[in-house]
């Protein structure tokens, strides 16, 4: 049986909700996040892409690339909600559905004929619910595997319907900069420019050794793509790799002890979310951004999992402890991952430390019924007054 999968990818998605919530704002270059001199861009309206205005970017590099643009907020509540609205759409047409983050989604839609008349009619149903029923627009790709679904996705934004046959596999890839390959970056891209790969189709017929050779394991992955063949399946218990925090602060940070304050404030977020969850994880990671845009990022990985703010923050502060600061710190971000299910309940980790435990719920509980930003730990108001 030929399998199919769609990759539906929504179109500027937050840009979208704003404009589909504030009429005055279509067709207007709307620019969401970066709203202070020191943020980056979240998402961009197609209006303000003409300009240049990308995810990422500088607040300050929007401004000067488009000056008229209208800057908001991001609120993730109601993207969220959409978010969920557009799920349930989705399991309407395939009970396989693996979500990569708020605005794009796999779906496994082999053997559905007996419901549909193809892939491609299920594609166009679900373009067509998420228009009348939420007044977005979405773009599909519609392919035998993963990698070329998501390719086909981006070839025809905004709005669009790319179909690769199998049978097209070749011709389609052909052309297309390597840049377009899972897991090809600045640095692989460069590799493989002076092996004289420019596009897929030049990957897909070079020698899998000597990609390997130069590239390691990613050789071997990479000329399967390129030929392409991917044969992950569309995981429908899917979770996130990672729950992280990042702040840009308004002037750098020179004081630790203010950097520390800072800290407790990213780990009270990170830590509710892990809790809401029901996820535990074994890897922290704080990320340094200096004034000059070094970026660092140290870790550590624990013997069993946590989820509780004094455990992760201890750890943090620990790590962000042996970094040197030598400049002022532009942005501070902590993660955690490597997760294993805690069912709601603390983890191994935090065994023992019933106190802690016990606030942790009660905050939570707060949270639960008036919000995050309801309350806040005492370890993150005395840390905040030092």
């Amino acid at each position: 049986m030929q399998r199919w999968i769609i990759h539906v990818d929504m179109d500027a998605f937050y840009a979208a909700v704003e404009q589909r919530d504030n009429p005055e704002l279509r067709g207007c270059p709307v620019i969401i996040g970066g709203t202070g001199t020191r943020g980056v861009v979240s998402t961009a309206s197609y209006e303000a892409r003409k300009f240049g205005v990308r995810s990422a970017m500088s607040s300050v590099e929007a401004r000067r690339r488009c000056p008229q643009g209208i800057f908001l907020p991001p609120n993730h509540k109601k993207y969220s909600k959409v978010s969920q609205e557009i799920l349930n759409i989705f399991t309407d047409f395939s009970p396989m559905v693996e979500p990569l983050s708020l605005d794009e989604a796999f779906l496994d839609v082999t053997g559905m004929e007996g419901l549909f008349a193809n892939p491609v009619d299920i594609a166009v149903r679900i373009k067509e619910r998420i228009k009348t029923e939420l007044d977005l627009t979405a773009s599909a790709g519609v392919a035998p595997n993963k990698f070329l679904a998501k390719l086909a996705s981006d070839m025809k934004k905004p709005d669009g319907l790319m179909v690769i046959h199998p049978e097209q596999v070749d011709h389609v890839l052909a052309d297309i900069p390597v840049t377009r390959l899972w897991g090809v970056g600045q640095s692989t891209a460069q590799t493989l420019d002076k092996l004289g790969l420019k596009t897929i189709g030049q990957v897909a017929k070079a020698d899998p050794e000597k990609l390997a050779k130069h590239c390691g394991q990613l050789g071997y992955i990479i000329h399967q793509l390129a030929n392409g063949q991917d044969d992950r399946p569309v995981i429908t218990d899917w979770q996130p790799k990672s729950i992280g925090k990042e702040n840009t602060f308004a002037e750098d940070i020179h004081d630790r002890e203010e950097l520390k304050a800072q800290l407790w404030t990213l780990v009270e977020k990170v830590g509710w979310r892990l809790r809401r969850q029901g996820l535990s994880g074994r890897t922290i990671t704080v990320k340094v951004r200096f004034g000059s845009f070094r970026t660092i990022t140290r870790s550590r990985t624990l013997a069993v999992a946590a989820n509780l703010d004094e455990t992760i923050y201890r750890i943090a502060e620990e790590t962000l402890a042996n970094v040197a600061l030598n400049e002022g710190v532009r942005l501070l971000g902590v993660t955690v991952s490597g997760f294993v299910t805690s069912g709601g309940q603390m983890s191994l980790f935090d065994q023992g430390d019933e106190k802690n435990q016990a606030v942790a719920k009660a905050v939570d509980n707060l949270k639960e019924r008036f919000g995050e930003g309801a309350v806040t730990r005492g370890g993150a108001l005395i840390a905040r007054q030092r």
